[in-house]
């Protein structure tokens, strides 16, 4: 048996876990992100603080984390990179050090997609930006881009790639599960507002 995968699960699952959103409004004096807003520690929650600039490190870095787990690991095989991107995606969803209570994994999803098919992460990004700018959701446009992406793989790319995001595609639908219910009910807070 090969460990293999496992060991390239979690070492994808301890970079995806590190909690850039908390470190960087911490490191900011701007204090705990998880008690404004949302509570999230993701880039949406830290735009609520009103510093652009940390939202924008925010997103940078969590994406970061998909895309250097995804090249690290498949530096020794290409499937270990696909289940070190899982792990980083599963690590911000679910970090260790926060009592498993993470983001919404959207960035790092983006991130693990520029690693594997980063024409189809182009895609991504141009389905968010028109939603973003129409709607001005940020939910809206990220689960919009998360049904999107595994329909682009499944003609662009290989079955394995297509797989592993019509499953973190579904996770990402799961986790805005309230997110879903405040846009039905015309609640949810716009890009930009603080809350």
């Amino acid at each position: 048996m090969s460990y293999g995968p496992v060991l390239a699960l979690v070492f994808g699952y301890l970079l995806g876990s590190i909690p850039f959103g908390l470190l960087v409004t911490r490191a900011a004096g701007l204090g705990d992100v998880r008690k404004i807003g949302s509570g999230n520690i993701g880039a949406t929650n830290v735009l609520r603080t009103g510093n652009k600039g940390l939202a924008a490190a925010t997103l940078l870095l969590d994406a970061l984390k998909g895309t250097a787990a995804v090249l690290i690991a498949g530096r020794f095989a290409s499937e270990l990179g696909l289940w070190a991107g899982l792990g980083a995606f599963l690590g911000h969803l679910f970090p260790v050090w926060l009592g498993f209570k993470g983001g919404k994994g959207v960035a790092t999803y983006l991130g693990v997609l520029i690693a594997l098919a980063w024409q189809v992460a182009l895609i991504f990004a141009v389905v968010w930006l028109v939603v973003a700018f129409l709607a001005r959701y940020s939910s809206l446009a990220a689960l919009t881009a998360a049904v999107v992406v595994p329909i682009a793989l499944y003609f662009l790319s290989t079955p394995p790639i297509a797989g592993l995001f019509a499953l973190m595609s579904l996770i990402v639908i799961i986790k805005h599960r309230t997110n879903i219910e405040r846009l039905l009910a015309g609640t949810e807070g716009k890009i930009g507002a603080k809350g």
